[in-house]
């Protein structure tokens, strides 16, 4: 479990938004080089990494981006404007501290807007959109942002650390998805220590937030013969929501996507579900059916490649998704990794 939590430590503190996860990508090949055989970097980003075996070829993938934000252009007093990278509920953004990724080196920032004392009483009910937001990195000019490496294109990312809380939960940003790419190290290291007869594809992909982009360029690469994703996914145990939105607690195990998106996304295959509930019997793995009407993850671009990727998903349950202060428990990475390790063993009985 220990390891478990440094690793996610070590990738919820590090930084990497859709079309830039080059650091995500060395953290990710650095951790499962001791489980693989190969290791390339495709054309886009991607990274692929391959255990040598037989069929069925088995294709594990979780997304190495976070979202974020970009600098659109600097104004004349050196306030930095910016669009969003990735699904922002922009009341997460206003008053947060940011980093942004300049080629000079990073900068600190801090997103403000037009105070309430300064806004009129109907303003005030109003939610602050992003658009009306700017980031004050302390320039005092647009030539003194430049100097200082910021121009437009400039990634940025939220500056938040990753702590603990009690009963092995723990918080920070970009959970969503670096605790499935956490999951799918744990997995690929139980994983060498079996017996286990298949090729596994172990993924990294990019730009998930933005389009499912990496999923669908790598699958069709690869062209395995299933393939399992993780990811995180709504928990519906705090206050604000109801059990008819989500019935997914944390702490209760991983969950096992059956359908999302109300069907638009991935309606997984049915021999793929009886796999992953059967290996969760057999290995008394506690795991939570999942049934959501909406967001939908890489499974969707994969299991529509070519002529079709029998395909599911091993989610850990989170709260407060696309926050700066996601939470998860630990344990229920655990038991994912375990699940698809044991899937991954068992995977030429059923296939």
């Amino acid at each position: 479990m220990e390891q478990i939590n440094e690793n996610l430590q070590l990738f919820s503190n590090a930084h990497g938004v859709s079309g830039y996860e080059g650091n995500i990508r060395q953290l990710l090949e650095d951790k499962l080089r001791p489980y693989v055989d190969d290791i390339k970097v495709d054309k886009l980003g991607n990274l692929i990494t391959t255990r040598n075996g037989s069929s069925p070829s088995i294709m594990i993938a979780a997304h190495m981006d976070e979202i974020g934000l970009m600098s659109k252009y600097i104004d004349d007093k050196g306030f930095v404007h910016f669009v969003k990278l990735g699904g922002w509920f922009d009341q997460t953004l206003h008053s947060q501290r940011v980093i942004l990724h300049t080629e000079k080196g990073d900068i600190y920032g801090v997103i403000g807007a037009k105070p309430p004392h300064a806004m009129k009483e109907e303003e005030r009910k109003k939610m602050v959109e992003a658009e009306n937001m700017f980031i004050d990195i302390g320039a005092k000019d647009d030539k003194d942002a430049e100097a200082m490496g910021v121009i437009p294109g400039v990634p940025i990312t939220l500056d938040r650390q990753f702590v603990r809380l009690a009963n092995n939960r723990v918080t920070g940003k970009s959970f969503d998805d670096r605790a499935g790419c956490v999951l799918m190290i744990e997995a690929m290291r139980i994983i060498s220590e079996l017996d286990v007869s298949s090729t596994v594809y172990a993924v990294g992909t990019v730009q998930e937030e933005v389009g499912l982009k990496g999923a669908r360029t790598s699958a069709f690469g690869l062209d395995p013969d299933l393939a399992l994703v993780t990811d995180v996914t709504v928990s519906g145990d705090h206050p604000g929501i109801e059990k008819k939105h989500s019935a997914i607690e944390i702490g209760k195990g991983p969950a096992i996507t059956i359908s999302d998106a109300g069907g638009r996304g991935l309606i997984a295959t049915e021999k793929v579900i009886k796999w992953l509930k059967e290996t969760a019997k057999q290995h008394n793995i506690d795991i939570q059916p999942e049934v959501a009407d909406g967001g939908t993850t890489d499974a969707t671009a994969i299991h529509l490649t070519k002529c079709g990727i029998p395909s599911s998903v091993i989610s850990v349950p989170s709260r407060y998704i696309h926050s700066p202060v996601e939470v998860v428990d630990l344990e229920d990475i655990k038991k994912g990794a375990e699940l698809l390790a044991r899937a991954v063993e068992s995977a030429a009985r059923f296939f």
